[in-house]
């Protein structure tokens, strides 16, 4: 599969590729250089949100209504790609990419009105309430209860590997409003403010030395049902059309070569002792070029996902194969980096890692980040519906069984 662009493609191309050779700040560029989990650090984010909302492309696949670019499908994926070669870091996407789409489709008009600007802006930093203690992939099995009481719901429970939590203003919750009939029918999707009453938020310090997650505790919380989206009981519903969203789209094989790219410098550069470098090493070179054909069939599933939405608006099923099949490459591309730094991979050193930090690190900088990267990438697999999950919706929705 191959996709030659138009000559106005082209320009559109060269247009984001010079605007964002010249908008990355330094310091911003080193923490998307440097950053080892989902989002690099806040402060950086943040400033980089500000600079792509006055660009207005803060927002690629919102549509003109919303205060989107209004690209087609074929330029939001040009402009994912550029982005991910340009070494930007990632906006948050559970604003952006997750939430926002939830209220397009499912969202009345007054809370469109309201968030969209807000999320589009950086305004608002919002936070993914599904998982839980007893239900991660398995989200039908939720037990964070809401009871009705008046115009308000009244929330005890918990969310865990809530990413980004220390640091958001609002998150988007599914909760138990029923137990009656079919686990799936019993759930709300809410949106709530994370400074009200009743909510505290526990830090989990990942294996990689970052703080990424927290677990959310709700005491007694009170959530106007004017906060509901969708009817009660049916959140099921608006949490599949936004897991779509989470696990479909984008340009990742372009972020996971631009990686392999750095690990085959680094294997040029490490000297054996026998003055070879690692790079000329038979098994090391073999896995290097399975793994480049490996994110060949990932841009291919890109460009299938790509076709759905431009078919049908979301990427429906496409989205469980592009997860399953990115992550399980983005595991083994940090793999390969572990084998490239060697023994360099042990020492432990986080602080070195921030952006703008003047302490000395272990070895060269440009490997410092890929021990952290690999260990958070162990999760890849699991986040977003776990990859056995993935493999059901398949089976089901792709062949029918």
């Amino acid at each position: 599969m191959h996709i030659e662009l138009s000559r106005e493609l082209q320009n559109f191309q060269q247009e984001v590729r010079a605007f964002l050779a010249d908008a990355i700040p330094a310091e911003i560029r080193e923490a998307g250089r440097l950053c080892t989990t989902i989002i690099a650090e806040h402060e950086a984010t943040q400033a980089w949100h500000k600079i792509m909302y006055r660009q207005g492309w803060a927002a690629p696949n919102w549509p003109e209504e919303y205060g989107g670019p209004g690209w087609d499908v074929m330029r939001r994926y040009i402009f994912a790609q550029e982005y991910a070669r340009a070494g930007a870091p990632r906006l948050p996407p559970q604003g952006l990419a997750m939430v926002a789409p939830a209220l397009m489709g499912h969202g009345s008009d007054e809370q469109k009105a309201f968030y969209l600007p807000r999320i589009l802006s950086g305004e608002d930093v919002w936070c993914q309430g599904y998982s839980e203690p007893g239900a991660g992939s398995d989200l039908a099995s939720l037990q964070c209860r809401a009871v009705s009481d008046g115009d308000d719901y009244v929330i005890n429970g918990s969310k865990i590997w809530t990413t980004s939590a220390h640091h958001a203003d609002r998150m988007f919750c599914l909760v138990r409003t029923s137990t009656d009939g079919k686990p799936q029918a019993g759930i709300t999707f809410l949106l709530l403010e994370m400074g009200i009453p009743g909510i505290t938020v526990e830090p989990i310090h990942i294996l990689g030395g970052d703080h990424e997650f927290n677990q959310v505790h709700f005491s007694d919380v009170r959530v106007p049902k004017s906060n509901r989206v969708g009817a009660e009981n049916d959140g099921w519903t608006v949490a599949k059309y936004l897991l779509e969203f989470e696990r479909g789209g984008g340009a990742r094989a372009v972020g996971h070569r631009t990686r392999l790219n750095q690990i085959r410098a680094l294997a040029a550069e490490r000297r054996q002792s026998d003055g070879t470098c690692l790079l000329q090493e038979a098994d090391f070179a073999r896995e290097l070029s399975a793994l480049e054909i490996e994110l060949t069939t990932v841009e291919f599933t890109e460009q299938r996902t790509m076709a759905e939405i431009a078919k049908r608006g979301s990427p429906g099923a496409a989205s469980s194969m592009l997860k399953t099949r990115a992550t399980e490459v983005q595991m083994a591309v940090s793999e390969l980096g572990m084998r490239a730094i060697a023994y360099y991979a042990a020492p432990h050193q986080p602080e070195e890692r921030l952006a703008g930090t003047n302490l000395q690190p272990i070895g060269q900088r440009d490997e410092m980040s890929l021990t952290a990267r690999y260990l958070n990438d162990r999760a890849g697999s699991i986040y977003g519906g776990s990859n056995e999950i993935q493999r059901n919706i398949m089976a089901k929705l792709v062949l029918g069984m």
